[in-house]
Parts: structure tokens; C-alpha cells; sequence
């Protein structure tokens, strides 16, 4: 019997036809390995993942597999991003075993959740010198009934080893930590395409929001041109979807042109954020045409009607890997007709292709473009049109807090620094989702939305990365109620995830307890729940200057610092946390008679949108409320006409002034 189709995961739904007998990660699923005794095989992985459909495919689908599977095991199959806790804890494993890892990540285990092997994709049966699943298995079934107790002995050794905290020194953060990180990336710096080390390259966009960050502040050209770059060839080669907007997950080669094709939220949230912070900081308007095209692809594809944010596209189309992406000269041509001789030269779509036998559309090798071509964005609506009747993408629609989390930020940055209403309005309409369909009646965060359905208890980075869209929201609208609510969420993350030796597990204390309770601080594809908490408590603390936030930011920017001190450049959403305390920031209190902030003003705020720049907003309608949050602000006086601005720098404040010029000059002094 296989249980998959009562479940919501579009994951464990693809695998409910199956004659492997699943389970779902549930209770009785162990209860009934300890009633049979039997071994548990685990498998992990998620909808859009290429090599977990192949796997499915040779293995899940096979009835000889089936046949050992149902025999001698209870298997169980997890959505990794519907329970990011037990894929954690069982990457760690796999980690520890193997030296790497990735999806579809494959365990044994006993009926006590202890593993004694661990990998991640397997063929059947072996080949080109890798173990085959069939084999595998055969062998834990005969070690499970002959030598069971050698299989137990490497479970609790192992189980040992994972439930052994360290006690990561408190470290100090520093300048030269700072320093330090830079240098390890740009050791790593490929100069010719950009990114960092050798392919497979994976856009790792906060190694980017670092550089341009620390590039700035340390007046390091070199880290700036790095950063440019990289943003400068992602963009320009095939990871990038020149037809329909938006970014693959990684690419296969050293140049940026063959992806991996499967698309994430949480990619191009990051990325969308990092192409519009290149854009602040340096005017080139082709990071602002390639911010807007990825949150537009967001919102074509991946948005729900009530606002939420779906997970992503899958990499495969009828089960061929990039199969929708790519084309020949002679398809081109009979969509564009006298048109597509420039199309396919503007994109590089050649006669034998890039891609087995096809093209990838890219613009390798050419200027990047500071202005939108017209008549080619025309071409591409026509092809994109075709491109979506042609084949179709299977959508992964789970919407996920934390990742939702993301994209807000990245639109609420969007809405405010190119004051373009629609993006602010799809930060705002994510944020209402997530308040009304994955928040509980005490304010607690659920981790996954589906056709109605919330499942699973809220971890660390539901929390920290939601809090992260709020600040967001707060910064570009004002509006008291996300900046009360993200400090809402910070006091949830003191109560429920704190550690006693420093820093933030990753699972609440009333969640499930697993054989581990793990406390990332590495920061990988997304940035770690403890980078992020870091972050939270940076901006709560010069926003409100409260002792209470400026005490726990000092804690958790010490842990990091403690934490990284080996690699610094793992850790660069810490390193950009900490920048926002390490180099002088300006903090700046709007007092107003007037309920909005007037477009001057936030004209202004959009020229002069400073590192680290804390705008408080107080009126007469918010100062009771503002002044709970941000106590030092009842001392400004609200005026009976106009607004009054009182700026501060470096732990010292600067006279008011009743006029933006004026504040202009001020704070150009201190650039």
C-alpha cells in the first residue's frame, strides 16, 4: 500500500503511484519497522530535482526494486523543502560519510531513526564504479538479518558523533574578519567569466550582496569589479532565461551558459535583491532590467491568486532535462518568420546547437545592454508564447514561509528603490498571505501552504527570513505594523530556538525531536537561519536602538565571528550583518505633521539610500506605537506643519533640519 496519495507534497504525490510501498515521515511509519523489525530506507529529495526523477524513474518505478524494498525495509519518502529539519540532520549524515552531498539523498537506518549508510543518487545496479541500489540493499537486508549487531554499532557511533555540539569560541567581529572573506573569495575569482571556483558555479547571490557592500565601504575596487562581474555574465549567459526572465538554478559550465534548468523562488528572490542593490550602488540600469524581468517571471509563474509565492519550475519537460528552453534555427523560423534570422543571431541560436543538437538563447561575449530593446522583448513575447504551447513545466506549487520570506524583501526593495506600486503591492499581498493562511492564532509561524492545507511547525529561517520581508516592507513604506511584527517574530526566535552555547538551533524546543538538533551557521544556497537571525537583530537594533536588541546583536554577531573565524567566506550573509556595524552608518528620524511620507522625501531617501541607512517615520497617528518599539523617539517633537529630519552618524547626532537640502549636504559630508 502506498500511502503517498493522501499526502499534499507535489513530491511525495509524484511518487504515489509507485509499487514501492511509502510511507510519508510519520510516527507509524517506525512504529511499524520496530512491530516487523525492519530497516528503514529513506529517500529525500524535492519536485523540481533532475536526478531525483531519474532515480524514481530506474528505481521507484522498477517492481524487482519494489519487491526487496517492500520485503525487508519500510521506506519513507520526504519532501526535503516540506521538512528541512530531516533533511538536515540526514545531509549532515551523508556529509560526515561521504564528504558531500545533494538530492536525492539516500539512508538506512534502524526502526530508532539511527543511520549506519548513507548517499545520495544511485543507478539500480552498479555502474562506472558506483554502487547500485540493488546491490545495496541486498547487502543491508543480509547484514540486517546475519550481522545485525555491527549495523547497530555504526548507527549509535554515528548518532555519537552527530549529537557531539561543539563550542564554537565567541569570535570578535572585526574589520580584518571582513577582510579576510573578501580575500578568500577573490582568491577564488574566475576573472575571465566571473563566479568563483570551477563549474558547476552556483550564483550564491549574498557572496555577491558582500562584495558590493564591503567593496564599497572599504573603497576595494577589486572586490566592486568582482561583484560586477559576476552579475555582468550570469545575466548575459544561458542560466539566465533571456525569453521569459528569471534564473536556473545553477550552471553546469565555467561560462554561465548550461544551466541545471530547474528555477527556485528562493534563487531568484536572492538574485532579484542582489541585481537591484548592483543597481543602487552603481546607476547601470541593465542590473535594473534584469531585476525587474526576474520578479516579473515571479509574478507570471510562480504567484498565486491570493499572493502567495509558489516554489519553483522543475528542470524537465516530458522527461527531457531543458527540453522547454532550448531551440533550433528552423523552430525560430517558422515562429518569427523574416524575423528570426536576427533572433536567432541577437541569441546565439546556431544550426547544431549549444545544447545536444539545440541552442540555449544566450548573449555571451556581447555588451550588456543599459537600455531595453523593444522590438527584441517583442520577439521574445512571441517565442515565449510558443515556448509555453509547445511543451510544459511541471510547477512545484507548495508555498513555503520562509522562501515567501525572500521574495518579499526582494519585491518590497523593487517597489521602493524603482517606486514602481505593483512590486510594493506584491510584497504587501505576500505578507497579508502569509498572516492569514500560515500563522496560527498565538502569531506562530507554519512552514508550508498547499490547496489549502498548512502543515509542519515553523523553524528558524520561517521566522528570520520572514522578518527579513518585513523589515523590507517597513523601510519602504513606513508602516509601523511590519516593523512590530518583525520584532514580534525576533522575540519568537529568542523563545523558541535559542541555544544555551550560543546561537540559534534550527528547530524549535517543542518541535519533533530528531536524533539531532542542528544550529547551521554556514551559509550555502540560502543563507544560514543564524546569518539571517544576525541580520534581524543588526537593523531591530538601529532602528529602535533598544538595549534589548543591541545586547542580543552583539551575541549573535560574536557567535558568528566565533563560528566562521576558519572560513569567513562560507559565511557571507554573516560578514554582510556584520558590515552593517563594523563601517559608520547613519541613522535618521522623520518627524512629520503629514500621515505619509511626501515623494520628495522619498525621492531623496532613493538618492541617498546610504549602507545601512535607518529611517524611522513618527506622526502623530504612530507615536504611541513607535515609541513602545523605539522608546528614544519620544524625545522628537512633532511639528505643526512641514517635517523635521534629525540625523545621526558614528554614535553622535547632528542638528535638525526643516529642509531636504540641507539634510543633503549633511549627509554628503559623511560619504
Amino acid at each position: 500500500m502506498n500511502r503517498l496519495k493522501y499526502e499534499k507534497s507535489p513530491y511525495l504525490l509524484q511518487h504515489a503511484n509507485n509499487p514501492v510501498d511509502w510511507f510519508a515521515w510519520k510516527e507509524e511509519a517506525f512504529a511499524k519497522a520496530k512491530q516487523e523489525d525492519k530497516p528503514v530506507f529513506l529517500s529525500i529529495g524535492y519536485s523540481t530535482c533532475h536526478w531525483c526523477h531519474v532515480m524514481e524513474k530506474e528505481s521507484f518505478e522498477d517492481t524487482e526494486v519494489a519487491v526487496l524494498l517492500n520485503r525487508s525495509f519500510i521506506s519513507i519518502k520526504v519532501d526535503r523543502e516540506e521538512r528541512p529539519d530531516v533533511d538536515t540532520v540526514y545531509m549532515n549524515v551523508c556529509q560526515m560519510l561521504t564528504g558531500s552531498g545533494g538530492w536525492p539523498l539516500t539512508i538506512l537506518m534502524t526502526p530508532e531513526q539511527k543511520p549506519f549508510y548513507a548517499g545520495t543518487y544511485f543507478p539500480k545496479w552498479s555502474r562506472y564504479g558506483m554502487p547500485g541500489l540493488m546491490e545495496i540493499l541486498t547487502q543491508a537486508e543480509m547484514l540486517w538479518k546475519n550481522d545485525r549487531k555491527k549495523l547497530l554499532g555504526t548507527g549509535e557511533k554515528i548518532t555519537g558523533l552527530l549529537q557531539r555540539e561543539g563550542h564554537a569560541p565567541q569570535g570578535q567581529p572585526t574589520q580584518a574578519l571582513l577582510q579576510k572573506g573578501a580575500a578568500e573569495l577573490l582568491q577564488r575569482f574566475d576573472e575571465e567569466w566571473g563566479g568563483f571556483g570551477t563549474a558547476p558555479k552556483f550564483p550564491t547571490p549574498h557572496n555577491l550582496l558582500f562584495l558590493l557592500r564591503y567593496g564599497k565601504a572599504e573603497r576595494d575596487e577589486t572586490a566592486l569589479l568582482a561583484a560586477e562581474k559576476t552579475l555582468d555574465c550570469m545575466a548575459m549567459g544561458g542560466m539566465f532565461d533571456h525569453i521569459g526572465g528569471g534564473f536556473s538554478r545553477y550552471s553546469t559550465d565555467e561560462k554561465w551558459l548550461a544551466p541545471h534548468f530547474e528555477k527556485t523562488l528562493y534563487d531568484n528572490a536572492l538574485l532579484a535583491y542582489t541585481y537591484l542593490e548592483g543597481y543602487r550602488q552603481t546607476g547601470r540600469r541593465f542590473y535594473r532590467i534584469i531585476a525587474e524581468k526576474t520578479l516579473d517571471y515571479i509574478l507570471r509563474e510562480l504567484t498565486n491568486l491570493e499572493g502567495g509565492f509558489f516554489c519553483g519550475q522543475d528542470a524537465d519537460s516530458e522527461g527531457v532535462e531543458g527540453k522547454y528552453y532550448v531551440f533550433t534555427p528552423q523552430e525560430i523560423q517558422e515562429v518569427l518568420g523574416k524575423d528570426a534570422e536576427e533572433f536567432c543571431h541577437y541569441f546565439h541560436i546556431r544550426k547544431g546547437g549549444n545544447f545536444d543538437g539545440r541552442s540555449i538563447p544566450n548573449r555571451l561575449g556581447e555588451s550588456p545592454l543599459d537600455e531595453r530593446d523593444e522590438a527584441m522583448e517583442e520577439l521574445c513575447r512571441t517565442v515565449y508564447g510558443y515556448r509555453k504551447k509547445r511543451t510544459v513545466l511541471h510547477r512545484d506549487d507548495k508555498i513555503l514561509t520562509a522562501w515567501n520570506g525572500l521574495a518579499i524583501a526582494a519585491f518590497a526593495k523593487a517597489g521602493f528603490l524603482l517606486g514602481n506600486a505593483a512590486y510594493l503591492a506584491a510584497a504587501e499581498k505576500a505578507a497579508a498571505f502569509i498572516e492569514k493562511r500560515l500563522t496560527d492564532e498565538n502569531g506562530r509561524l507554519y512552514l508550508r501552504f498547499r490547496e489549502g492545507d498548512v502543515a509542519h511547525q515553523g523553524q528558524l529561517n520561517e521566522y528570520a527570513f520572514y522578518a527579513f520581508g518585513l523589515l523590507g516592507l517597513y523601510e519602504a513604506t513606513f508602516q509601523l505594523s511590519y516593523l512590530e511584527r518583525a520584532a514580534q517574530l525576533a522575540e519568537n526566535i529568542l523563545k523558541w530556538f535559542a541555544a544555551e552555547k550560543g546561537g540559534f538551533y534550527f528547530s524549535a524546543k517543542d518541535g519533533e525531536q530528531l536524533i539531532q538538533r542542528p544550529k547551521e551557521v554556514y551559509d550555502g544556497a540560502l543563507p544560514s537561519g543564524n546569518s539571517m537571525t544576525g541580520y534581524i537583530f543588526t537593523r531591530l537594533a538601529a532602528l529602535t536602538a533598544e538595549p534589548k536588541w543591541l545586547a542580543e546583536q552583539e551575541k549573535q554577531l560574536s557567535f558568528l565571528a566565533g563560528a566562521m573565524e576558519g572560513m569567513p567566506s562560507g559565511h557571507c550573509f554573516g560578514l554582510f550583518a556584520m558590515g552593517m556595524v563594523l563601517y559608520p552608518v547613519m541613522e535618521l528620524v522623520c518627524v512629520s505633521a503629514e500621515k505619509k511620507p511626501s515623494e520628495a522625501f522619498l525621492d531623496f531617501l532613493r538618492e541617498n539610500q546610504e549602507m545601512g541607512l535607518s529611517v524611522l517615520w513618527k506622526t502623530k497617528e504612530n507615536q504611541e506605537r513607535l515609541e513602545k518599539l523605539a522608546p528614544f523617539t519620544a524625545a522628537y517633537p512633532i511639528p505643526d506643519t512641514g517635517e523635521v529630519y534629525y540625523l545621526c552618524r558614528g554614535q553622535h547626532c547632528l542638528a535638525p533640519q526643516k529642509e531636504l537640502e540641507k539634510l543633503r549636504e549633511m549627509m554628503a559630508e559623511y560619504v
